[in-house]
């Protein structure tokens, strides 16, 4: 029964990817296209706020989440086992030419991650002495449509409190078990108990975990694919040549292996950085910014983080290997005999740290995502706890669940989000290309750039930014 129910989905992602597709590489063109490539352009400029102070004291004398701070919750929720896991799944599915579409959309999505957060900026809401907001806020306030917005948070709560925390307890139960002969459950206890504590602490708590763990995770992760790269010095020409060549080559062509690249990378890159599915527009909503745009280009940099780094790390680990063909290797035990076959044994333990670590920071991203959304929905607390529960039910579930139908889930519910949420900036999409005028305009005459609702013409409900309150600003 799980199994039919499993490829139905499959069969179904199959067909609802190729639409999406289309869409996402359209969206993420034009905004690349109406915003001058900002997500390139405005490099130095991204790096200038990460590194700057845009967090003030409250008039309870309390700080705010800052810019990076934002930038590393939404991270905690992007760099997690679609890093490790769901490269090795596209290479194993898709061939290494699923690496090159993976870039791809990293790089034209990074465009559209800029004009969601921009806008979930725009449009925010104060929280006693913090901010949330998202795609639900600004489907509700910008288009008047509060039922869409329902239908969001929905999805959202759905998808990353539940099926993609699942997702995430499942790779790491599989790595342990792998490693200790560890039962799956156990693990999922394990992760059950030590995420309790951060959900129930606040956005600020997780904010604070996620600034710390996020930062340290990634950099050595990197550091070891790098360590790798210098290794295999001799062999990077040819696995680039491979890369490329997968994704175009004529032989591939005549086995219908660009499909296979094509769409293993385009899933895979979307879940693992979210670009345009409306996700990271929470996190980037509850900083305390002077400017709307600051976010917007500071969650744009985020897509490149996730894939152009972390992802690009295990892809390279992999095909260096060359244990990428070897069919009885799936997900996250493929990236672990990878790195093994290149650093020894200890790689096994090493990789089973790292996942552990980006699946918890991943864990408590994805909770914070759907408790913004149920606080969009209703007032009433006994959600909000319903929820909770919910999420630890799913950590022990997921860590015992089949992998494919965990996977397929996570793209069923995936492309559902992109798909309505890509729509609507488009249809929005003016009001973050007017912010991105006001912001570069200010910036030429040597200004902090500040924010009010009347920069942008006609304007309306943006409530945070309006000229008689500071509530959005520093």
């Amino acid at each position: 029964m799980i199994e039919k129910i499993q490829d139905s989905i499959g069969y179904f992602n199959d067909l609802w990817y190729l639409m999406l597709i289309f869409i996402l590489i359209a969206a993420g063109l034009y905004f690349s296209l109406r915003t001058r490539f900002v997500q390139l352009s405005a490099i130095k400029e991204t790096f200038r706020i990460m590194l700057g102070r845009d967090t003030k004291k409250t008039s309870g004398q309390e700080k705010g989440v800052s810019s990076f701070q934002a930038f590393a919750m939404s991270t905690a929720s992007r760099v997690g086992t679609g890093n490790l896991a769901g490269v090795a799944l596209a290479i194993s599915l898709g061939g290494p030419g699923a690496v090159f579409w993976m870039w791809a959309i990293a790089l034209i999505g990074a465009a559209s991650g800029f004009v969601e957060s921009t806008l979930a900026q725009v449009y925010k809401v104060r929280d006693g002495k913090h901010f949330r907001g998202g795609p639900a806020y600004y489907m509700e306030k910008a288009l008047n449509a509060r039922w869409l917005g329902i239908v969001f948070a929905i999805l959202i709560t759905f998808s990353f409190g539940f099926v993609f925390n699942s997702v995430q307890a499942n790779t790491v139960s599989a790595a342990f078990q792998d490693m200790f002969s560890l039962d799956p459950l156990y693990m999922g206890i394990i992760l059950a108990v030590l995420v309790v504590p951060t959900i129930f602490g606040g956005v600020q708590r997780i904010a604070k975990v996620s600034a710390t763990i996020v930062p340290i995770m990634a950099l050595a992760y990197i550091a070891i694919a790098l360590f790798v790269m210098v290794m295999n010095f001799d062999a990077i020409p040819g696995v680039f040549a491979s890369i490329v060549k997968s994704a175009f080559g004529f032989q591939e062509a005549a086995a219908g292996g660009i499909g296979a690249a094509v769409m293993n990378g385009i899933k895979r890159g979307l879940f693992s950085n979210e670009a345009g599915m409306g996700s990271a527009p929470n996190a980037a909503a509850t900083a305390h910014v002077t400017h709307p745009v600051k976010q917007g280009l500071v969650q744009s940099f985020g897509v490149f983080v996730d894939t152009l780094l972390v992802c690009s790390a295990t892809a390279f680990i992999i095909l260096f290997s060359g244990v990428s063909t070897n069919g009885e290797l799936d997900g996250i035990r493929l990236t672990q005999y990878a790195l093994a076959s290149q650093v020894g044994d200890w790689a096994h333990m090493f990789v089973g740290f790292a996942i552990f670590l980006f699946a918890f920071t991943s864990l408590i991203g994805n909770y914070y995502y759907g408790q913004s959304n149920i606080e969009f929905i209703t007032k009433k607390k006994g959600w909000l706890l319903a929820y909770r529960l919910g999420v630890v039910g799913m950590v022990l579930f997921g860590s015992v669940a089949k992998i494919t139908l965990v996977w397929n889930l996570a793209d069923l519910f995936m492309g559902f989000m992109a798909f309505i949420n890509l729509i609507v900036i488009m249809l929005l999409g003016k009001v973050a290309f007017g912010a991105l005028k006001d912001y570069m305009r200010q910036r030429k005459l040597g200004e902090e750039p500040v924010f009010y609702a009347d920069s942008v013409p006609g304007l309306k409900h943006a409530e945070c930014w309006e000229r008689n309150s500071n509530s959005g600003q520093n």
